[in-house]
């Protein structure tokens, strides 16, 4: 941009940007006003603003070395800005400052516009213009923000802006070939605690309104154990026509366990996600498929069950929300279990590799699906063994998704007390997901 202006005088330029910037932004206070039907109480009009613009630049331009017309300049605002306060205060009781502020923003567009580059100009009025404009959004925002939100927050800052950067990278095991450290332990447990603390964000007050299938494909970004399990206690009461919905959601929070781990395994190796993206990127568009299909076949085979059955639902079970899957996942405890799961399953990994071989790693691997299989993947990436090939990883990955797929769909059948309506759909669309899984995973151990 700045190549462009070379062929313009440089004052008009900065005239006309000033001039433009001014007027954009006392269009978007009007604009305000008018929807509000506030336009009495306060501060100016656009062309008021535009030429508060006007002048800053033209006191600024007369000295700009010492800047004295320019600051008395910005004085003299300041009193009749105050003298406005005071009047709306007394007089109609309007507390607000927004508009002086956005006024005395405005006067100081000139020497920012004559002084900094195009992009930090441009920013600044842009972040004006839309904290202007999302007014109504923040107060639905706050609105929806429980009472220790800001805690939560403070927690996340805590654990990865306080904490992580304090702890030392020496080595805990130095005999060992694993390359865990107090660093990269917490680091693990911040990178898995942000996943987790995104995916609630985003549901809360992004996705709040959306339907059942999406909170399955956003509760799985979080926990997909925990996802399945709370859609599973909710098909015992939900209506027969929404069940395809709640297998399908079921199924799409097994799908998004690929999506978390591709991210996991591309923050902490490149090369690792380099090897495994072929094999569960393919296992993620086929499981979006299986929710796709289910989600369709279901609709047409309820539609027809529909007019036939009656199903007695509890009111206190329509009334639940799928919020159960959204409660909020930053806990120190929670953070401090799972470092304590990564420093147990490096343990058991060096104990294996060494007593038991990569086929120990393997039965392992499978074990570990049984539980929590994150901090056992993880821990495959920082290991240094020479053992530990990518096709190895990638293989115990396979391995430990698979055995986590089949005890999710053992805890659905449980929690959902096998309601005999959703089972020919929840059968075919996990049987789908766990095959494709075993095919990939036997073409795999051929293929490597």
């Amino acid at each position: 941009m700045e190549r462009f202006y070379q062929y313009l005088p440089q004052q008009l330029v900065h005239f006309v940007l000033v001039t433009l910037f001014s007027l954009l932004i006392g269009l978007s206070q009007r604009r305000l006003r008018l929807r509000y039907n506030d336009d009495a109480t306060h501060f100016g009009t656009d062309r008021t603003f535009t030429f508060i613009g006007i002048l800053g630049y033209l006191l600024y331009i007369l000295d700009a070395t010492s800047l004295q017309p320019w600051l008395m300049g910005g004085v003299a605002l300041v009193v009749l800005l105050s003298l406005n306060y005071y009047v709306r205060m007394n007089k109609h009781e309007e507390y607000g400052i927004t508009t002086i502020v956005i006024a005395l923003l405005t006067y100081c567009i000139a020497p920012i516009v004559c002084t900094q580059p195009s992009w930090f100009y441009v920013m600044m009025v842009v972040t004006v213009l839309l904290l202007t404009e999302l007014k109504r959004t923040f107060k639905a925002f706050a609105e929806r923000m429980q009472n220790d939100e800001m805690i939560t927050l403070a927690k996340f800052l805590a654990i990865s802006g306080i904490i992580l950067p304090m702890l030392p990278q020496d080595p805990l095991f130095p005999a060992t070939s694993s390359t865990l450290t107090p660093y990269t332990v917490w680091l693990a447990t911040v990178v898995v605690s942000g996943i987790s603390y995104f995916s609630y964000l985003l549901k809360r007050y992004v996705l709040h309104s959306s339907g059942i299938l999406v909170s399955g494909f956003v509760g799985g970004l979080y926990s997909s154990t925990a996802t399945i399990s709370v859609l599973a206690r909710k098909c015992k009461h939900a209506p027969v026509e929404e069940l395809p919905q709640y297998v399908g959601a079921m199924l799409a929070a097994a799908t998004m366990r690929y999506v978390r781990f591709l991210i996991l395994i591309g923050i902490f190796s490149a090369s690792m996600f380099a090897a495994s993206l072929p094999v569960l990127g393919v296992m993620a568009l086929i499981s979006i498929f299986s929710t796709w299909f289910i989600s369709r076949q279901g609709k047409k085979v309820m539609r027809q069950k529909e007019k036939t059955e009656v199903l007695e639902i509890s009111e206190k079970a329509v009334n639940e929300d799928i919020e159960d899957v959204e409660s909020n996942p930053l806990e120190f405890k929670v953070a401090l279990i799972f470092a304590a799961l990564f420093v147990l399953f490096t343990f058991i990994t060096q104990w294996t590799l060494q007593y038991a071989g990569t086929g120990g790693l393997g039965l392992l691997s499978m074990l570990t699906g049984l539980s929590d299989i994150t901090p056992f993947i993880l821990n495959l990436l920082s290991n240094n063994s020479q053992v530990l090939t990518e096709g190895v990883i990638v293989t115990c990955i396979l391995q430990a998704i698979t055995s986590n797929l089949i005890v999710n769909m053992v805890y659905a059948l449980f929690f959902s007390g096998k309601r005999k309506e959703m089972l020919p759909l929840f059968y075919k669309g996990f049987f789908i997901i766990i095959a494709s899984n075993l095919f990939l995973l036997g073409g795999y151990y051929l293929w490597s």
